[in-house]
């Protein structure tokens, strides 16, 4: 299932008119009219109307402008539902109108009675083209954070998500949180696994972390993970999984990835803290990363630009956060986390999108390496880093837009990308690693150490320099200044993604 693109590489506009498309076989096209047809091509719906010169036709939101070409293509991945009704053909697609939104538009053709049967066959061809291995009119409980970023994700829930779950034919249920936790527990506690196929959470990143966590807390974690999908509508500060699974942090573009989405496993961690266990699906970071963000608070309102001036701040001060780390390690060499990366990469999409449940009573999976009250596994140690300036791990690419900080990240690899970085490198250099990771460039720097691990346990020290307490952030989320051990669990979760199995990130291509 792919999406034909136009010369700028745009997956979401509709092919350019001049491309020629390969001839079909005659049951692949459908006659609607004297002067109209339908045709199945490679990648795309090819609709052919004399009618279309001139005549304005409709979407949802009023009228698209008129057209001087007799000719329509729509990508299958933009193809929303198609229905025959009496004798009317209906065909619902999403229509890009800007870079960032697209909008349900629809045609209707009315067709002879003697067409009927074959109608209905070429309307099951139409949807098996456009929906692959993707599930149909999907079970989608939706939950909005009214609070979260600017306050709009109800308004944007309303006008750029809903029309495309509706044109879809899903099922929708919608339920508002109404204090900072409440996801977490309306799931652990009253949601039915069996009931949805979907959780898609109208918020930023806070909100799915509370979800993945719920999961976790019900008596068959394990099942209610690997059943139920868990994805974001970006209407959030911090827009991480939207930006990772459909490659933009748009709420509309975001929903038809949902109606479009294959199931993807996804990588899981275990955080202990404490007499505590919690699950992280992004990332965890001890330093300029973790300060920049939760030591920013205060500067809300320059939005993602209070990050870069936090940044800044604390890079120009050669700021070091001391700690001792001790990891499990399953890969340090650059050259072969390329290779692997490639050669996921390089994997067709998948067919079938079949996976086995664990059993009712599954629960979450024992911690191989214990909690990080237990001694040190006996093959770790514990090396201090007194100079260290950013640890950072993550599940995913991106961690906002134009920063893939991780772009070796995979989505089932069983790995945690791990990122360590002196504190008192140059400024200069430390200036052009900020710059190149939007370049692409920041994985090849030789002050980047980059290794793939499965499990590690960091002692955060307390900085002689500064009174208050340092900064630990779990998916974006404060936790106590205190040791924390992490430990992958390989596919425990579900999300829905564009490829089954690859992040929307350009990556070590």
């Amino acid at each position: 299932m792919t999406a034909e693109s136009t010369s700028d590489g745009n997956p979401f506009d509709d092919p350019l008119p001049t491309q020629p498309q390969p001839e079909v076989a005659p049951e692949a096209t459908l006659a609607v009219g004297r002067n109209a047809s339908l045709t199945l091509a490679t990648d795309s719906l090819i609709i052919l109307d004399e009618g279309f010169v001139g005549r304005e036709t409709s979407n949802c939101c009023g009228l698209l402008p008129s057209r001087s070409k007799t000719t329509l293509a729509v990508p299958f991945f933009n193809i929303l539902w198609a229905e025959l009704s009496d004798w009317e053909i209906a065909i619902r697609y999403a229509r890009q109108v800007s870079k960032d939104v697209v909008r349900p538009a629809y045609v209707n053709y009315t067709i002879d009675k003697n067409d009927r049967v074959h109608a209905q066959a070429w309307i099951e061809q139409l949807l098996n083209r456009a929906y692959g291995a993707s599930q149909r009119q999907k079970r989608i409980k939706v939950l909005i954070n009214p609070f979260g970023g600017k306050g709009s994700a109800a308004k944007w829930y309303t006008q750029d998500i809903e029309p495309i779950f509706a044109a879809a034919r899903c099922e929708v249920n919608v339920e508002r949180t109404q204090y900072m936790g409440h996801a977490r527990d309306l799931v652990a506690e009253s949601l039915d696994p069996d009931a949805w196929d979907v959780i898609a959470c109208c918020s930023g990143d806070g909100v799915p972390h509370e979800v993945f966590n719920g999961l976790a807390r019900k008596k068959d974690a394990a099942r209610a993970l690997a059943q139920v999908a868990v994805v974001q509508l970006p209407c959030g500060t911090g827009n991480a999984l939207s930006l990772n699974l459909y490659g933009s942090n748009s709420p509309s573009i975001a929903a038809l990835g949902v109606v479009k989405g294959l199931r993807t496993p996804l990588d899981l961690v275990s955080i202990t803290q404490g007499d505590t266990r919690s699950l992280s699906f992004l990332s965890q970071s001890v330093g300029i990363i973790a300060e920049s963000d939760l030591g920013t608070e205060n500067l809300r309102w320059m939005g993602s630009a209070r990050f870069t001036y936090g940044f800044l701040i604390r890079l120009l001060g050669k700021t070091v956060y001391p700690c001792e780390i001790a990891v499990q390690l399953e890969d340090d060499q650059k050259s072969s986390i390329r290779e692997a990366f490639r050669a996921e990469a390089s994997k067709p999409l998948p067919s079938t999108l079949q996976r086995d449940l664990p059993p009712p009573d599954a629960g979450l999976p024992a911690l191989r390496f214990g909690t990080v009250n237990d001694p040190l596994p006996q093959h770790w140690q514990l090396v201090p880093h007194d100079k260290i300036g950013n640890f950072y791990t993550g599940n995913m690419a991106y961690m906002s837009p134009d920063t893939p900080f991780f772009p070796g990240a995979l989505p089932n690899d069983g790995c945690l990308d791990m990122v360590c970085i002196d504190g008192d490198i140059p400024r200069s250099t430390a200036l052009k690693m900020l710059l190149s990771v939007e370049k692409g460039t920041f994985f090849e720097m030789p002050e980047v150490t980059y290794r793939k691990v499965s499990a590690y346990r960091i002692i955060p020290k307390q900085c002689v320099k500064r009174k208050e307490d340092g900064y630990i952030s779990i998916d974006g989320e404060r936790v106590p200044f205190e040791p924390f051990q992490a430990e992958v669990h390989r596919g425990l979760g579900t999300v829905l993604s564009r490829t089954g199995h690859m992040y929307e990130a350009h990556g070590l291509r």
